[in-house]
């Protein structure tokens, strides 16, 4: 079965096994770095590269991403076979973040601004020029 370019995903991803897929019927509403202690503890680097995407533009295949309350506000999601991090929810938001890496072009998309700034770790050299802001979320 041939599928047309108009029902192709615009963007699509998933994770190092494949287990987790995702698509997004639409582009992504920002991207960013963020360097948030959680973000860092969450990808188990020095900060996250997200891509947001509204929820109802978003849907998974394959294996469901296994779910984690990293905070009050906030839930996470990784493949529950190789532990990829995939997704950031807020509570009551109607967006959704992906981790970059996750994309299966991650060319495609490009960081706008830093976010989470006081937590910059001070060998993070990317993107300088971006503007940055500070995190709102606090608990």
């Amino acid at each position: 079965m041939t599928v047309s370019t108009s029902e192709r995903p615009l963007f699509a991803g998933g994770c190092l096994c494949g287990a987790v897929r995702w698509q997004a019927s639409a582009g992504p509403r920002v991207v960013h770095h963020c360097h948030c202690s959680m973000c860092r503890r969450w990808t188990g680097s020095g900060f996250a590269t997200l891509v947001w995407f509204s929820r109802s533009d978003l849907s998974w295949d394959g294996a469901a991403p296994a779910l984690f309350r990293s905070s009050p506000i906030a839930v996470r999601s990784h493949c529950g076979r190789c532990g990829t991090p995939l997704a950031l929810a807020y509570d009551g938001r109607s967006d959704i973040a992906l981790a970059v890496g996750t994309l299966d072009d991650p060319a495609a998309v490009t960081p706008r601004h830093h976010y989470g700034v006081e937590g910059r770790l001070p060998w993070v050299d990317i993107d300088k020029d971006l503007p940055g802001k500070e995190t709102r979320e606090r608990w």
